[in-house]
């Protein structure tokens, strides 16, 4: 079952995005988690905003709790998206990997338009960490649109986004891993990373410009080709981004399909034993995962 869960918040001093979830009002501020349809936020300002749809699908085994994880979209200024996925390690030292993700995120929410951020991705993922108190780590990608058309991104570990322009993917942010399938993530330890460790990017965006991001249960079981095919045909970001999600979703469950996690993990020297490699055999199947989704597209008002 998809679970849509999503961090939301409308400061005080903006109007410029509505939400279409009907329990939400547009009085003043509103901030809470949602667990209900893929929600859409509508621009009524002039200038360049986003108009974000969202859906996320626990791993199979972490439906309960609503996998590990989180997001949050603002209507700050131009608009903010993120996304947080808990490490799943944690567990091993049962710690539960999703707290600390989601509390990431609430802080980023909580800290977006404080004036001591600057309405700068590092500065918010700096903050949002330093107030985090649950143990565990997340990686994180925060991305921030200025009404002029400037994006401005920021990225600790696999969490990543891919910005398409007429049908192109046009840019990428690069996975940050100290070796295959261990991203740079920050924690509650002293010695994982912080917001110095993150990479930036700023592009320049312009109206009809789309926006995909998501945790790697994203990016290891959905090829670019596929995510174009999908924003392309379907224009309306609610229903894109519920779309990559159950793609993603069948592909982390399909054992013989060609992934672009099996293709990297065999590229780096991960497969089958040598006697499955003497029967033809090689190590195929999806990356078994949260899938969240954030498809935003740039929009006029």
């Amino acid at each position: 079952m998809a679970i849509p869960m999503t961090r939301m918040m409308v400061p005080q001093a903006s109007s410029s995005l509505r939400l279409s979830h009907p329990n939400v009002s547009n009085s003043s501020r509103v901030d809470f988690l949602c667990r209900c349809a893929p929600s859409e936020l509508q621009p009524l300002r002039p200038g360049l905003s986003l108009s974000a749809g969202i859906h996320a699908i626990p791993h199979p085994d972490k439906v309960e709790k609503g996998g590990e994880d989180a997001l949050f979209v603002s209507s700050y200024r131009g608009g903010v998206i993120a996304v947080a996925d808990g490490v799943s390690g944690w567990a091993e030292q049962d710690v539960d990997p999703s707290l600390f993700s989601k509390e990431l995120m609430a802080n980023a929410s909580r800290l977006v338009d404080d004036e001591e951020v600057r309405y700068d991705p590092g500065f918010l993922i700096d903050k949002a960490h330093t107030a985090t108190t649950s143990r565990g780590s997340a990686t994180i990608i925060v991305a921030m649109l200025e009404e002029v058309g400037i994006l401005k991104i920021g990225n600790v570990g696999d969490c990543g986004l891919k910005l398409l322009r007429e049908g192109q993917i046009i840019f990428s942010t690069t996975p940050q891993e100290h070796y295959f399938d261990c991203p740079y993530q920050l924690s509650s330890e002293g010695s994982a990373q912080t917001y110095l460790d993150a990479s930036f990017n700023i592009m320049e965006v312009k109206k009809g410009d789309v926006i995909v991001m998501g945790s790697d249960g994203l990016f290891d079981n959905v090829f670019d080709h596929e995510i174009v095919s999908i924003v392309t045909k379907h224009t309306d970001v609610a229903e894109s981004s519920r779309l990559l999600a159950e793609v993603a979703s069948s592909h982390s469950r399909d054992p013989g399909f060609e992934s672009p996690y099996a293709l990297e993990a065999r590229a780096k020297g991960f497969d089958v034993p040598i006697w499955k490699k003497a029967l033809g055999m090689k190590l195929t199947g999806g990356k078994l995962d949260d899938v969240t989704v954030i498809v935003a597209k740039v929009i006029s008002s």
